[in-house]
């Protein structure tokens, strides 16, 4: 039993960590500043339309196309996020454009900007505890007198 119990925390260790650090960081830092932004009322205002719905096996999300409110800009084929609960295809709904790759975010709020934050501290610490795994192998390594014999 105990071998398996070693494997598995190598795995972790040497694949688990540097993996969710990567995911993390990569799908939280872009939309992180955006989805706060946002969350504060920042953004350029405008108005989604869901012109289909994808579901999966927990949630559905909205794409659409985003229109500024003055006309200045327009986005097509984005996520809404945050949408409201009673939204559904062909409908509008007040949006903020706050610079996030792929969507924009409704009005009306929302948490997404927990979502993104969590993900991002998630891959912070990972990424904290894969430099230490690397920095006690590496003191491992160099100092003979720290193998077990």
């Amino acid at each position: 039993m105990s071998k398996i119990s070693d494997w598995r925390m190598k795995f972790f260790l040497w694949i688990g960590l540097p993996v969710i650090a990567g995911l993390g960081l990569l799908f939280g830092a872009f939309d992180l500043v955006p989805a706060w932004q946002a969350h504060g009322g920042s953004g350029t205002a405008g108005t989604f339309t869901a012109e289909r719905e994808e579901c999966g096996r927990r949630s559905c999300s909205f794409h659409g196309s985003w229109t500024a409110a003055d006309g200045s800009a327009k986005r097509d084929d984005v996520i809404l996020y945050d949408e409201p609960d009673s939204l559904r295809t062909g409908a509008t709904v007040e949006a903020l454009d706050s610079g996030a790759r792929k969507g924009v975010f409704a009005t009306a709020g929302g948490s997404t900007y927990l979502l993104v934050t969590g993900f991002v501290l998630a891959g912070v610490a990972a990424l904290v505890g894969w430099v230490f795994v690397l920095r006690n192998a590496f003191r491992r390594r160099r100092d003979p007198a720290a193998v077990p014999a």
